[in-house]
């Protein structure tokens, strides 16, 4: 899918003294994060990431960004800088790599770790350069600096780019949690420091922008956590995200204090903690952490599971506890704890699997009765405090939902940002920041590639509709043998149907309407199967439509003899 921008044709040359700024996803979605920065003939890109399908999209595992724009100038790409290592930002490396491989991965440590873990079940071996805080490294024209942010992963980084162009900062997702758990604040005073050079185009986070405030801190969750382990009286299931490292610490804290050995359920739970441990960023006591076969030995007071399915993924490890389709089979008294916030159309799968783990006698504790999570982005209290200490010429909102860009842009106006400098873009949307001016000037292909399975590419939208058909109305399909020399249907009309009704006598109406329609065509000289089966189509779908007000996909088969 693209979004039609019927008053922008293709971009003009880029200025020698331009820089080029394309959005190939997190622009009016939150994932799929994807900024391609041109200077001089040569790209970089930051993060590539993954937008999760929604419930009009089935059958769909991932959405990637859409490579066209950039496919025949891979060798143009000086490196990939990947802000942190969520999903939404990391996810679709794999698929850009499969174009060419050796395009060099830059990103902290923990970043980096997990992008490699990912590319292994790829059969992929990248380039990567590590870097960190307060680090400057140059790819090709761009001269990066990396600036520590807090965010719900560690390690996470932002991004100064400095060209002949102008100095743009790329604020990768962040808050400004005063109290962090590992003690690494967001860089405000080197944001400042940036401010007093002069950044000329701010491109920053906008998922909170709506909400006002300051965010509340890490800290606040482990006392609610302590609660709820002194409360439960049986088995503990803690639900949150694979990255969320500080919050699986917080949660391994409070089961040693209460004397529970953990248990990671969920593939990526499990490699993803494995990578964190291993580098220092996660304090696993031993003997705490058990393996699943070993669970069911222990009491029920002494187990906590730490589990992937949050956003109530089909397929994730506490969806299918749900359904009683897993190891694990809930029961009366267990706990489950819901330690995320809500990913925007995610709510109806969430709340089933909430439903199913009460319906077996669970109580759940989410973030809507309890305090068991804080957002990972900041609200707008602090996304003042950052426009007010970069003080840029121009602000591009990034990373939300049109209503989020709107709301930072207005901001971005309160704090002095002329109307005329603030840059509301859609993916494709080609910026070009040119004499200190950044202006939408063009668009570029920009539309939804599909993972399905092992295929890439190969789903569009037709075939989508039609998946949505076949879900909500059923199929019909009708085979009929015509004799056109003599103008006879000779064999059937033969139907069935699928998902639409059980009855076998609903169709036997339609029987006669579809030989008298076709017998009356071949009279009039139609004769060509192609036409015969769409005025079979046709002739059914408007008689389905009149009796059962329903719309099937209606397959035709006429066989001539």
């Amino acid at each position: 899918m693209s979004h039609p921008h019927p008053g922008l044709g293709t971009p003009p040359s880029l200025p020698p003294d331009g820089l080029r700024i394309v959005a190939l996803g997190g622009l009016g979605e939150i994932g799929r994060n994807m900024t391609v920065f041109e200077f001089g003939g040569r790209l970089l890109i930051v993060d590539c990431g993954v937008l999760f399908p929604e419930t009009d999209q089935p059958g769909v595992d991932l959405i990637l960004p859409d490579f066209t724009a950039i496919r025949d100038r891979l060798d143009a790409i000086d490196a990939v800088v990947l802000t942190h290592a969520h999903e939404d930002h990391i996810g679709a490396v794999p698929y850009l790599l499969r174009e060419r491989a050796d395009i060099p991965l830059v990103g902290s440590r923990l970043t980096l770790a997990l992008i490699v873990a990912k590319l292994a079940e790829h059969r992929i071996n990248p380039v990567t350069l590590e870097v960190r805080e307060e680090q400057t490294h140059s790819f090709g024209p761009f001269n990066c600096e990396f600036f520590a942010v807090n965010h719900s992963i560690p390690d996470a980084l932002a991004v100064a780019i400095r060209t002949p162009a102008g100095l743009v900062l790329h604020t990768g997702d962040f808050k400004m949690d005063q109290l962090p758990l590992d003690g690494r604040l967001t860089d405000l005073g080197g944001f400042a420091r940036l401010g007093r050079e002069g950044v000329d185009l701010l491109l920053s986070d906008s998922t909170n922008a709506e909400v006002p405030g300051f965010v509340s801190s890490e800290r606040e969750i482990a006392p609610v956590l302590d609660g709820v382990f002194r409360d439960a009286k049986k088995r503990i299931i803690v639900a949150c995200f694979a990255s969320h490292v500080h919050r699986v610490q917080q949660v391994l804290d409070a089961a040693e204090a209460h004397g529970r050995s953990v248990c990671f359920v969920g593939r990526s739970m499990v490699r993803n903690m494995g990578v964190a441990r291993d580098l220092g960023l996660l304090r696993v006591p031993p003997g705490l952490v058990v393996d699943l076969r070993d669970v069911g030995s222990l009491p029920d007071r002494n187990i906590c599971l730490v589990s992937t399915g949050s956003q109530g993924e089909p397929l994730s490890a506490l969806s299918r506890m749900a359904n009683r389709d897993h190891a694990i089979q809930i029961e009366a008294g267990d706990t489950v704890v819901l330690a995320s916030s809500l990913i925007p159309g995610n709510e109806n799968a969430v709340y089933r699997v909430i439903n199913g783990l009460t319906r077996w006698g669970a109580k759940v504790v989410h973030k809507g009765v309890a305090k068991v999570h804080t957002s990972g982005h900041a609200p707008a209290g602090e996304l003042l405090y950052v426009l007010n200490a970069t003080r840029p010429s121009n602000v591009m909102p990034v990373h939300g939902e049109w209503r989020h860009l709107r709301a930072h842009g207005a901001l971005a106006e309160a704090t002095g940002v002329p109307a005329d400098r603030v840059v509301l873009a859609d993916d494709g949307m080609v910026v070009d920041l040119v004499d200190g001016q950044a202006n939408i000037v063009g668009v570029v292909p920009c539309g939804y590639v599909y993972v399905d399975g092992l295929a890439v590419g190969d789903v569009g939208e037709s075939s989508l509709k039609d998946r949505r058909i076949l879900g909500e109305e059923g199929i019909i399909t009708i085979m009929v043998v015509v004799d056109a020399a003599s103008g006879k249907v000779v064999g059937g009309p033969e139907l069935s149907a699928r998902g639409f009704s059980d009855a076998r006598e609903a169709f036997e109406q339609v029987r006669g309407i579809v030989t008298d329609a076709l017998a009356e065509a071949m009279r009039s000289g139609m004769v060509d199967v192609g036409a015969l089966q769409q005025l079979v189509r046709r002739t059914v779908g408007r008689w389905v439509s009149d009796t059962y007000r329903r719309r099937p996909m209606i397959v035709p088969i006429v066989v001539e003899v």
